[in-house]
């Protein structure tokens, strides 16, 4: 958050959470426990701002306490700030990564998954199959109109053909690598830099194991991750600049 909209968003926690109302002293002995060094004057005309906006109501001496449009403004900025946090630490996340690192889970992914596609193509059931196909379309109509898969989508595509192969240790082997929860968001965002389409290869995999066809279903598994390999590679050489 902008430090703007920080002052505002504590301003209005700091009303929302006290007992009786607020005013200039107390508002500026508050905000030194978020770390701001803010005087009783300057919070006194914070205060007059929220009343001008409508966030607070006036009580005689007393102090302020919020109106519903306060309320209602508090509850936004809290939404915009936890989505804020989530982002930095998800750029975190990235910035942690190195593009071995990610190559390496591919291709470790790469070996485990084609023996499952085989595998799903002989033992998926028809719910699985109808399963799979329903988030095909899914992320094909995200990608249509938000330009963007979900990481969600994906893991649970790929979680369905690994269950859809009936081997407890390769589906176990599957959870194992995945028990990273950024690595999804990583590669989705990694696609997304370097325009590449998910729900394209997803087809070709349901398409082969709805045929019961398991070479066909080896084969698109293993373009599939090596297409993401290939993103991976793409994506660090416009970072670096190559």
């Amino acid at each position: 958050m902008v430090n703007k909209e920080r002052q505002e968003y504590l301003t209005l926690l700091i009303i929302n959470q006290s007992q009786s109302p607020v005013g200039s002293g107390y508002l500026s002995r508050e905000f030194k426990n978020y770390g701001l060094d803010v005087s009783e004057a300057t919070a006194g005309r914070i205060l007059a701002q929220m009343d001008s906006l409508n966030y607070t109501n006036r009580i005689g001496y007393q102090g302020r306490t919020l109106t519903s449009k306060g309320t209602e403004r508090l509850k936004e900025l809290e939404e915009k700030k936890i989505r804020s946090d989530q982002g930095q630490e998800f750029f975190r996340a990235l910035e942690s990564r190195t593009k071995d690192e990610l190559i390496d889970i591919l291709v470790a992914r790469r070996a485990i998954e084609r023996e499952i596609a085989r595998l799903a193509a002989s033992n998926a059931t028809e719910d699985e199959i109808k399963g799979l196909w329903h988030i095909q379309r899914m992320q094909k109509e995200r990608v249509a109109h938000v330009r963007g898969g979900a990481a969600e989508q994906d893991v649970a595509f790929h979680r369905i053909v690994a269950k859809a192969s009936r081997n407890k240790v390769l589906e176990g082997a599957m959870e194992l690598i995945r028990q990273d929860g950024q690595l999804a968001p990583v590669l989705e965002f990694i696609r997304k830099e370097v325009h590449s389409v998910v729900s394209l290869d997803h087809a070709k995999i349901v398409t082969a194991i709805e045929k019961r066809d398991p070479d066909l279903a080896e084969k698109a598994m293993v373009d599939h991750l090596e297409n993401i390999i290939r993103d991976v590679k793409r994506y660090w050489d416009l970072v670096e600049g190559n």
